[in-house]
């Protein structure tokens, strides 16, 4: 009677370390809420891959989207502890946030423009060129240009372009739009040219409204189009929860690597990519997605330097970036460079 007394406490008392741990098990299996900011087109490709093929949920994150029609408008969230993680162009609104003491950090390769990799081209109206109004660079000269928003990459795009042509900044009217805006202020001819980005530039193109006369992998190569922001809550708060993120990304870049082909969505599993972005994206024609030209995005995350410090100083030369903040004091390469520690360099297959 008293060993089956016993027996009954130790068997309850054995049921109740289990539940406990269990329970301890199962809340340190909770996935990480992440929230992302993007932009529905085709530059959030890798976020969209990463979640699709469940890369984020395999590293314990649960991912959620926030959808902006500007990247610049993710700054304040990324500031205010809204969002963990961001993703546009490293434009003057990031370098002036920083200077507030806002702690937000570049710390990936998102879109850049290699040669081969046009995914902001300089559009001119298709009856300017046929015309003969617009034969070159030079031309650009007294046109309405359209761009996404002062102080941002397009602007900086747009100057290397008009140095090409002997001109400068000054010497053309900028017109602040969403990239979408571009096609029918084109179509309208509200503005004459346009400098904006895929898939806008396709669908342009395609209307007949313009001509693609220049890509800005030939305007302003390897530029650092977009980039990959860590919130300053997210590294210091979850820097595990960081690095598993940057992971999870860095294979879906890959997965995208592997599906290019001479800068087009041509290669093995391109088809799964365009199927990806379709449904992530506002584009669901996948023809477009095959016709674009599109951004490299590099597969181990390394940032192009020198280009963000050329940026810089255009910015600070328009009185767009005050104060005496550097790239450096926005970069931050430790979560790539150990993600891509732990996933080996890329190698095309």
């Amino acid at each position: 009677m008293q060993f089956s007394t016993l027996a009954r406490r130790c068997a309850g008392l054995a049921v109740g370390v289990s539940l406990l741990i269990a329970g301890t098990s199962a809340h340190a299996a909770d996935p990480i809420p992440v929230r992302v900011g993007v932009s529905a087109d085709a530059g959030g490709v890798g976020f969209f891959i990463a979640d699709k093929k469940g890369y984020f949920k395999e590293e314990g994150l649960a991912v959620s989207f926030v959808s902006f029609d500007s990247a610049a408008k993710m700054i304040a969230p990324l500031g205010a502890g809204q969002l963990e993680v961001g993703a546009g162009s490293p434009s003057a609104g990031l370098y002036n946030a920083v200077t507030r003491g806002i702690h937000i950090k570049i710390v990936a390769d998102k879109g850049s423009t290699p040669p081969g990799f046009g995914f902001q081209p300089l559009l001119v109206r298709k009856d300017l060129v046929d015309s003969g109004r617009y034969k070159s660079l030079k031309d650009l000269k007294g046109m309405k240009i359209a761009g996404s928003a002062p102080g941002s990459g397009s602007t900086s795009t747009l100057n290397e372009a008009l140095k090409k042509g002997g001109l400068k900044y000054s010497d053309v009217e900028r017109v602040f739009l969403a990239f979408p805006q571009h096609v029918l202020a084109l179509q309208n001819k509200a503005v004459d040219a346009a400098m904006t980005t895929e898939p806008s530039a396709t669908k342009a193109v395609q209307s007949g409204a313009a001509v693609r006369v220049m890509g800005d992998d030939e305007i302003y190569p390897n530029h650092q189009l977009s980039v990959v922001l860590y919130s300053g809550g997210f590294i210091n708060n979850n820097p595990d929860a960081a690095k598993r993120f940057m992971r999870a990304y860095l294979r879906a870049t890959r997965d995208y690597n592997d599906a290019l082909k001479d800068g087009r969505l041509a290669g093995p599993g391109a088809e799964d990519v365009i199927a990806i972005l379709t449904a992530y994206t506002n584009v669901k024609d996948p023809a477009v997605y095959r016709a674009m030209h599109l951004q490299f995005c590099n597969p181990d995350g390394a940032v192009y330097e020198p280009s963000l410090k050329n940026d810089l100083a255009f910015f600070k030369e328009q009185g767009d970036v005050k104060g005496n903040v550097t790239v450096d004091d926005v970069l931050d390469t430790s979560f790539a460079a150990a993600a891509v520690k732990e996933l080996g360099v890329y190698r095309k297959k």
